[in-house]
């Protein structure tokens, strides 16, 4: 239940995303700032998720994974449109998820790593915020995307 409602929520704002008229760049920062808020609001999410990858998706219904193609498929949509503008390049769209998914995740499911880390000698690492880690997925994908990496 507590995956599949992460993927059902993530998936409807997904799609409203990927059918907007937003120019494809803005639907990419869309995405990744749609996906951020959901994991936020869900706080057990993330290390959940962590546990559920790997130990190879033993709790993964046929629902959910309809719900996680759909988020998929909506991405897709996204890097498709782009292409086809001629602003993006060519990249499967589970590549561009991962590269997504995997930094946001761990800034949510890390907070009580950082702060250990922090206090053993790395300043800064607990006072990241929230928005500078979307703001960075957000330059780092479009990069990849845009050809610019």
């Amino acid at each position: 239940e507590i995956l599949r409602d992460m993927f059902s929520a993530v998936g409807a704002r997904v799609r409203d995303v990927a059918a907007s008229d937003r120019s494809p760049d803005a639907k990419v920062r869309a995405f990744i700032e749609a996906f951020a808020a959901e994991a936020e609001a869900r706080p057990h999410f993330p290390p959940i998720w962590f546990r559920e990858v790997a130990e190879g998706g033993p709790h993964l219904d046929d629902p959910t994974l309809a719900d996680m193609a759909g988020v998929l498929k909506a991405l897709g949509a996204i890097v498709a449109e782009g292409v086809r503008a001629g602003t993006f390049r060519p990249i499967n769209p589970l590549l561009v998820h991962a590269g997504i998914v995997a930094p946001v995740l761990l800034f949510f499911a890390s907070a009580g790593i950082r702060r250990r880390v922090e206090r053993a000698g790395m300043p800064g690492v607990a006072t990241i915020t929230r928005d500078e880690v979307v703001a960075h997925v957000q330059r780092v994908t479009l990069g990849l995307l845009e050809g610019r990496m």
